[in-house]
C-alpha cells in the first residue's frame, strides 16, 4: 500500500530504489509517527473533520499499536512503504473507512517533519543524559587525582606541568561548552511543523497552535513554506551541535590511546578492557578508544555530508531529504554508545604515580624558577635569560614543586563552577514539560 498509488503500480525496480532503507529507518520514528497521529486526531475532531466517536476509536487503536511498538512487535510489512502507510494500514484493517480519515489535513511531508522533530527531541534527551554523566564522572576523577601531576605539552614537547585533575577538568567543561550548542539546536528542533502539509498549508481550518500545545513544543514553525525548508537545516543544525560532543570525546581518545603507550605509560586499563594481538602475547591495545576516535570522526563529518545532501535544492520537498535518514539515524546511536564507552573506561582508569619525579621531565619546571627569580624582585626578561643559560651550563636543578593558585590552575581547579555552569545550561531544556505533555497523549 501507497498511499499516493492510484491505477498503476510502480516498476519493482523503480519501487525498490525509492523505498531503499527507508522501511529499516522509519522504526526509529514508529512512536513518534503514534504520538503525532493522536494530537492530529484530536485537532481534527476539533474542526469537525471526526465526530467524538471516531476521535475515541481512533485514539484507542493508536494507542495499541504506540505498545506494540513499544514492546518490539511492530514492523512496517514487506510491500509497505513507510511507517506512516502502516500505521494506516492498521487502522483502516480495524476501523474502516474511520482509518482512512487520518490523513486529512496533512501530507505525508509534513507528518515526517513533525515526527523527525520528535525523534531528534527525544535523542537530544537521550544524549544529554549520557552527556551529563560523563561530565560528573570526569569532575569526580579530576578531583580525585588533582594532586597527581602530569606533564604538559606545546607542539607536542615538554612544556610545563599540568596535572591529572586539569586534564579530566578540562573535558568536562569541553562538554559544557558542547552541551551550550545542543541546547540552541534543541530550541530549533522544539518547533512545531505539523499543519504545513506538503508545504504550503491547507484549505481546512486547522488549529496548529493546538497540536503544539498537545506534543509540547515551544512553539510553530509558523511559515508553512519555511517549516518544509527546515528539512535538513535541523538535521544539520542537530549534527552539527553533536559533532561538537564528538570532537571533544575523540580529542579525549586520542589523549588516552597517547598516554597507554609504553613510552608515556601514565594511564592503565584492566585487560578485559583492552584487547589482544594474534601474535603478540604482550599487546594491550586500546581498541575502545580507537573506535570512539574513529566514530568522533565519522560525525565530526556528519554536517557537512547532510549539507552535501541539500545544497542548492530549491523550496519544497524533494526526494532527496529521504536520504538523510540513513546519515543521521545510525549516526545518533554511535555517539551514545560513545558516551557509554567512554564513562565505562574512565570508571576503571589507573594513573599512575609521581610521574614527574623521573629526571626527564625536569625542564617541565623551567617556567617555574624563572617566576621564582621574578617574584624575588628580578625582571622578568633578566630570569628567562638566566634560567636559560643555567640549562645550556648544567646548573639547572629545579626543586620539581607547582605552586599555582589563580582561577583554573592546578591549585585551584574550580571544578564547582564548572560544575554551576552545566546545570545552569541543562536548566533550560524543557524535557519535564515534554514529557509531561506526551504522557497526557497516551493516557
Amino acid at each position: 500500500m501507497k498511499l499516493w498509488q492510484k491505477d498503476k503500480a510502480s516498476l519493482q525496480e523503480v519501487e525498490k530504489f525509492t523505498v531503499g532503507q527507508d522501511q529499516a529507518m522509519d522504526m526509529f520514528l514508529a512512536r513518534f509517527d503514534v504520538l503525532g497521529s493522536l494530537a492530529h486526531i484530536q485537532m481534527l475532531q476539533s474542526i469537525n473533520l471526526l465526530t467524538a466517536d471516531e476521535l475515541t476509536a481512533l485514539s484507542a487503536e493508536l494507542k495499541k499499536i504506540y505498545k506494540r511498538i513499544e514492546a518490539g512487535d511492530f514492523v512496517v510489512a514487506q510491500g509497505v512503504e513507510d511507517i506512516h502507510s502502516q500505521v494506516e494500514l492498521e487502522l483502516t484493517k480495524q476501523l474502516g473507512e474511520t482509518g482512512k480519515k487520518i490523513h486529512s489535513g496533512r501530507s505525508r511531508n509534513d507528518q515526517v517533519l513533525v515526527d523527525l522533530k520528535l525523534y531528534l527531541r527525544y535523542e537530544i534527551e537521550e544524549v544529554v543524559a549520557e552527556v551529563k554523566s560523563l561530565f560528573s564522572l570526569l569532575l569526580e576523577q579530576s578531583e580525585k587525582y588533582k594532586a597527581h601531576l602530569l606533564p604538559g605539552y606545546t607542539h607536542f614537547q615538554l612544556a610545563m606541568p599540568s596535572s591529572f585533575g586539569l586534564w579530566f577538568g578540562a573535558y568536562a567543561e569541553s562538554l559544557v561548552d558542547d552541551v551550550i550548542t545542543l541546547e540552541a539546536a534543541y530550541r530549533v528542533v522544539n518547533k512545531n511543523p505539523l499543519g504545513s502539509a506538503a508545504g504550503y498549508g491547507s484549505s481546512f481550518p486547522l488549529n496548529r497552535k493546538m497540536t503544539t500545545d498537545l506534543l509540547g513544543f515551544d512553539d510553530l514553525n509558523y511559515n508553512v513554506v519555511y517549516a518544509q525548508m527546515g528539512r535538513g537545516k535541523t538535521e544539520r543544525i542537530v549534527a552539527s551541535a553533536f559533532s561538537n560532543i564528538a570532537a571533544t570525546l575523540g580529542k579525549l581518545s586520542m589523549d588516552a590511546v597517547m598516554f597507554m603507550n609504553q613510552n608515556f605509560g601514565f594511564i592503565s586499563f584492566p585487560d578485559e578492557l583492552t584487547t589482544g594481538s594474534s601474535i603478540m602475547p604482550h599487546k594491550k591495545n586500546p581498541d575502545v578508544f580507537e573506535l570512539i576516535r574513529a566514530r568522533a570522526n565519522q560525525l565530526i563529518a556528519l554536517p557537512n555530508d547532510i549539507a552535501l545532501l541539500t545544497t542548492n535544492l530549491p523550496s519544497g520537498y524533494h526526494r532527496d531529504m529521504q536520504l538523510l535518514k540513513e546519515k543521521l539515524f545510525p549516526a545518533i546511536q554511535a555517539l551514545k554508545d560513545c558516551l557509554k564507552l567512554m564513562q565505562l573506561m574512565l570508571s576503571n582508569i589507573r594513573v599512575k604515580e609521581n610521574i614527574l619525579k623521573d629526571d626527564q621531565y625536569k625542564f617541565l619546571f623551567s617556567v617555574e624558577e624563572v617566576n621564582k627569580l621574578v617574584l624575588s624582585g628580578m625582571p622578568f626578561r633578566d630570569a628567562y635569560k638566566k634560567v636559560g643559560l643555567d640549562i645550556e651550563q648544567g646548573n639547572y636543578n629545579p626543586a620539581k614543586e607547582v605552586n599555582h593558585t589563580h582561577e583554573g590552575s592546578i591549585g585551584n581547579l574550580n571544578n564547582k563552577q564548572i560544575e554551576q555552569m552545566m546545570d545552569q545550561t541543562l536548566a533550560k531544556f524543557d524535557f519535564a514539560k515534554v514529557n509531561a505533555a506526551l504522557q497526557a497523549l497516551l493516557k
